[in-house]
């Protein structure tokens, strides 16, 4: 990195967005590999093993994953386009940036799309979304959208009390889930909670570049892919399927991704889900110890149950600019921090606690954002957002448990899937 002078910085830039995230050396090196024929008899070695787990990342025993080469955003179209036809109905809770984002795709592809706002720094209202279903007697609605984790304001919905509602309602819309900065980072069921199509992609918890986008597919969106009359072609599940039995893709997969998927995969088995989940929880916890205890400043978040063990969002005093803090983190500090987005622009500034992370990492983020608001004149007293981090993360345990999926279990489902 160089500064405005055009000099290099020394020394590695902290990345502290919430994605694109840090990358494990161990990614990176199985990454590095020479183009082989992606319709090698090899190949499916490959293809089946990370298809059969991203299973297990999922919770999912009858859902079916699907990688796209595209962001989380190719991911959103697939899951729209393949299981509702033009003029559909769909319900979209409306709290944030991508939220709003997926919202304005479903309307530009041709859907009717129902709006639930929701003051942004709280999450799916599950019980309007309720009483929106028990109105529809006719059952018009064909599928209720949810962000699972907003990034732009840090705020994780509960999708296992929205399933309730949906439940209570005796409705049967599909649930579409966005999990792109939640799965991999934060418990997500997709059986248990009967998600119907759930979207990540590959920069997030999974510590990759950005290039996959991943929609794994209950057997009822499935189904319902066989009769939705909406056109797609390069997101066509159809061809997916067809091309996915027997061990390869309908057109040229991101070779060195995949590679680095299957690294990616074997990190978070090796570690645990249930350990790392823990993680990202016992971190977070950590910088809003800084942020509250130690800086006196608020989070985007407006009650604890909203509260993302992925991404914070800071509100700074009225009269500052956010934009100011993270421009001087970057310029001085070889600090990035992500920027506020939309309605919250210029009001709060995000640290991205999710990925390949650890204390002392974030201690790095956490002092840098603390120097560059002192800067910019923010009244925060220096080392006390660390102090209160360290303070919390000292007295306080990971919760350690045994992975419960053995490397030689997943051996041995990917044997049988190549076969």
């Amino acid at each position: 990195m160089s500064n405005p002078s055009g000099t290099r910085i020394p020394g590695r830039n902290f990345l502290a967005v919430p994605g694109p995230t840090n990358i494990p050396d161990q990614v990176l090196r199985s990454m590095v590999v020479s183009m082989e024929d992606h319709r090698s008899s090899k190949f499916p070695e490959l293809a089946n093993g990370v298809l059969s787990d991203l299973k297990a990342l999922y919770k999912t025993t009858t859902g079916q994953p699907f990688i796209f080469p595209s962001s989380g955003t190719g991911a959103w179209e697939a899951a729209l386009t393949n299981t509702l036809s033009p003029g559909d109905k769909v319900v979209v809770a409306r709290f944030g940036q991508f939220s709003h984002l997926w919202a304005d795709m479903a309307h530009r592809l041709g859907f009717e799309v129902q709006i639930v706002d929701v003051e942004w720094g709280e999450g799916v209202p599950v019980e309007r979304i309720e009483e929106i279903l028990r109105a529809d007697k006719q059952h018009t609605i064909k599928g209720i959208l949810a962000c699972h984790n907003e990034t732009a304001t840090g705020v994780t919905s509960d999708i296992g009390a929205l399933r309730a509602a949906m439940d209570n309602a005796r409705h049967p819309a599909l649930l579409f889930v966005d999990g792109v900065s939640s799965i991999g980072c934060i418990d997500f069921r997709m059986d248990d909670w009967r998600v119907d199509l759930a979207v990540t992609g590959s920069q997030k918890g999974l510590m990759l570049p950005a290039g996959l986008g991943i929609l794994c597919v209950s057997q009822k969106a499935l189904k319902a892919s066989e009769t939705a009359t909406s056109r797609r072609c390069y997101f066509d599940l159809a061809d997916m399927i067809k091309a996915n039995a027997t061990g390869y893709f309908p057109y040229t997969p991101a070779l060195p991704l995949l590679y680095g998927l299957r690294t990616a995969l074997d990190l978070l088995f090796e570690e645990g889900l249930d350990n790392v989940f823990a993680r990202h929880h016992y971190l977070a916890q950590g910088v809003r110890a800084a942020i509250t205890e130690g800086w006196d400043l608020g989070v985007c978040a407006k009650a604890p149950k909203w509260h993302s063990d992925t991404v914070s969002a800071i509100v700074v005093p009225e009269k500052f600019n956010a934009a100011h803090v993270i421009d001087r983190a970057y310029r001085r500090y070889n600090l990035a921090l992500g920027a506020g987005l939309s309605k919250v622009a210029g009001k709060v500034f995000r640290i991205g606690h999710l990925g390949d992370l650890n204390e002392l990492m974030l201690m790095g983020a956490i002092a840098g954002a603390e120097m560059a608001m002192l800067d910019i004149g923010i009244d925060v007293r220096p080392g006390s957002g660390t102090g209160a981090a360290a303070q919390y993360w000292r007295t306080h345990e990971r919760t350690q448990k045994k992975p419960a999926q053995r490397q030689e279990k997943r051996n041995e489902t990917r044997a049988a899937a190549v076969a």
